[in-house]
């Protein structure tokens, strides 16, 4: 039996056994998973079930954009040090790329593809006998919008972003919205899309504070007011302050007529 890269990988992700090591009892057992697993075993080299340190904790963000089309893809690794090496990066932008082409919304569609001819399994399972790690596919999102649609990744590839516009947005400004998604962490695009039992709780939060103060019932009312738009202003992207000029809000930036769709933010941090 072919002793193929992807069956190197899962034995390796049940035992923790090194990828040399599972190759060669691989071989010795013609490729029976079970009996390879015994084999480690016996040798004193694999635990009886997967050692949890093996998850795939770490990694990176990549994101691909053709117009108005898009994807942002999360890619998983055990270490810092492997998710900083080049080709992680590769392999993470491949598959973005791959997914925007194939236009692949999902970690269950991307699974089950296939990039030049390969599966993307097998793929994978290249990298990590090259690597050293198991790697997995984490969140994967694709956008498609009727304007525009901007990416930032940060600079430690841990944090990505992609904004939706309603409209075609200037190429500086959908990056500089998109690093403010990244760097400010809003939950809604706008106010309208505020939770409505998150809002009611936090009004009843600010009522009782002003009961707590002695305040006339009209004035409260007038505080919960004030402080329910500061808080758009903390949790809402339109309603934030732009990060490139303070005096303006995100939404005073946008062209006419445009507004932002939707957002979505990965954090590996």
């Amino acid at each position: 039996m072919a002793i193929t890269a992807s069956l190197v990988s899962e034995l390796r992700s049940k035992t923790g056994v090194g990828m040399m090591k599972c190759k060669e009892v691989l071989k010795e057992t013609d490729g029976d998973i079970e009996k390879a697993i015994v084999l480690l075993r016996e040798k004193g080299l694999a635990a009886a079930n997967k050692k949890s340190d093996r998850e795939a904790k770490d990694g990176r963000v990549f994101t691909a954009v053709n117009g108005s089309n898009a994807v942002i893809l999360e890619l998983n690794c055990e270490t810092d040090f492997v998710s900083s090496n080049d080709d992680f990066s590769v392999l993470g932008q491949q598959l973005a790329d791959a997914s925007l082409a194939q236009n692949l919304g999902s970690k269950e569609a991307l699974d089950a593809a296939s990039v030049d001819g390969e599966t993307v399994t097998d793929l994978i399972a290249k990298y990590v006998l090259k690597i050293g790690e198991n790697i997995q596919v984490g969140q994967v999102e694709a956008k498609s919008s009727a304007g525009s649609v901007a990416d930032y990744i940060h600079s430690n590839g841990k944090i990505g972003v992609l904004v939706e516009f309603s409209g075609i947005v200037d190429a500086d400004l959908g990056k500089d919205i998109a690093m403010q998604v990244a760097a400010a962490s809003p939950r809604y695009v706008g106010s309208d899309n505020v939770d409505s039992a998150e809002l009611d709780q936090e009004k009843a939060i600010i009522l009782k504070q002003c009961e707590d103060e002695g305040k006339p019932a009209e004035i409260a009312e007038k505080i919960v007011l004030g402080r329910i738009q500061k808080f758009y202003k903390e949790v809402c992207l339109l309603e934030q302050a732009f990060i490139k000029d303070g005096d303006k809000s995100v939404k005073q930036t946008l062209p006419e007529g445009v507004t932002i769709t939707s957002f979505t933010r990965y954090s590996l941090v």
